[in-house]
């Protein structure tokens, strides 16, 4: 490790690196992957590495960005999530991420140096306990502006020399070229997951985008309104209807992301998902997320109960059938979304929960998939709306 490097052989190494990150990560879909190969393929060309990170920023509804690290070792980089407020605390103040987002081309540290002459952060004092030697910090430059960076340190005596610089400093261009595609992609799978949900994003990435197109899907479906909404939107300050709405949303639509649901739309202050019953237990899911949804709303009304809001009041009808799934819009303009009497039927029942003073009701046909694991309460038949007779329903006590 301490022997004077071969600077020839050195070149031709890191040329090697360039050249597979140039032709050889084209059948590889995860930054993470190539980034960890990209730090063992280093070593094996003779550059001292020992410890190296990719720190990304993404646009993501939960997270400013993601950091990969690698060190020696180790096949798989280890992937942490970075929250927004890291900015405010002291992990990222007085880093060498600060430094870059500040402006500076090029942060290098001697951890060998007496530790009072040097940079002040419990990163450099983390690394020197491992007993690396010298760390150094770049951006990396994606299109129009967008900035990242890259980082890697050793543990040899002296530190990295000048070759191992330059054979560096040659992958990055490159690497910023690779990772961009593979975080656009990324990026382009969560704003889909993000805005139309994770089942119709694959579809849509896989190219179905015509107008029209669609498939007949059997589905329990499920209508949730919020109750009064009108008046609160009226009555209350902008921010705090948002922040109401973010909150009510949050305590029903976890549940049923937990239990395998999709949500299609959010429409106001109402929410349409769907729990396929290609799925096994499909239907008996969908009424564990309302339970737990019904107790997330519990706590919800508790908390803001405390700061003298009035409780939140919401109805949910379900039903079961085939839906069509697909695309409706106009001719640049579409919806990914379901559509059919089965969807008509859900809307119905949970305009009826006002009717009837119940939060939940269930058609019949969704009530015999369930009866036997759950407690229903019989509530007789009802005309429903656009139907020509009358439904029998259910509903679901809690």
């Amino acid at each position: 490790m301490n022997a004077p490097p071969n600077h020839e052989s050195l070149r031709s190494g890191s040329d090697a690196v360039v050249d597979w990150l140039t032709n050889g990560t084209r059948d590889q879909r995860f930054i993470d992957n190539i980034f960890a190969e990209m730090c063992v393929r280093l070593q094996q060309a003779g550059i001292p590495l020992k410890r190296a990170t990719l720190h990304i920023l993404i646009q993501h509804p939960q997270w400013l960005g993601a950091r990969f690290m690698w060190s020696d070792g180790m096949r798989e980089a280890e992937l942490a999530r970075v929250d927004f407020d890291v900015r405010e605390r002291s992990e990222y103040i007085g880093s060498s991420a600060n430094e870059i987002q500040d402006g500076a081309t090029e942060v290098r540290e001697n951890l060998e140096q007496d530790p009072a002459l040097g940079r002040k952060h419990a990163l450099y004092d983390e690394m020197r306990a491992k007993g690396l030697t010298d760390y150094i910090a770049w951006p990396l430059y994606h299109t129009l502006g967008k900035q990242h960076l890259i980082t890697f340190a050793t543990d040899r005596r002296g530190g990295f020399d000048e070759a191992d610089i330059v054979a560096l400093k040659k992958l990055l261009p490159v690497l910023a070229l690779v990772s961009e595609i593979r975080v656009k992609n990324r990026l382009a799978r969560t704003l889909l997951e993000t805005y139309v949900g994770s089942h119709a994003g694959e579809l849509i990435l896989a190219g179905a985008t015509r107008r029209g197109t669609g498939t007949t899907v059997r589905a329990a479906i499920m209508i949730c309104d919020l109750r009064e909404f009108t008046r609160i939107s009226d009555n209350w300050p902008r921010d705090d209807v948002i922040d109401l709405l973010n909150d009510y949303f949050d305590a029903m639509s976890e549940p049923i992301a937990r239990h395998g649901g999709e949500i299609l739309k959010f429409i106001g202050d109402g929410l349409l998902a769907i729990f396929p019953l290609s799925a096994p237990n499909a239907c008996a899911n969908l009424l564990h997320a309302v339970t737990e949804a019904r107790q997330a709303m519990v706590a919800l009304n508790e908390r803001n109960n405390g700061t003298g809001r009035a409780p939140l009041n919401y109805g949910i009808g379900v039903h079961v059938g085939d839906v069509m799934y697909g695309n409706i819009g106009s001719s640049s303009r579409l919806d990914f979304t379901v559509i059919g009497p089965a969807v008509n039927m859900a809307s119905r029942l949970e305009a009826l929960t006002k009717q009837l003073g119940k939060t939940v009701l269930l058609s019949r046909d969704f009530a015999d998939l369930v009866a036997r694991e759950f407690e229903l309460e019989r509530m007789g038949e009802h005309a429903v709306r656009g139907f020509s007779e009358p439904i029998e329903l259910f509903a679901f006590p809690g």
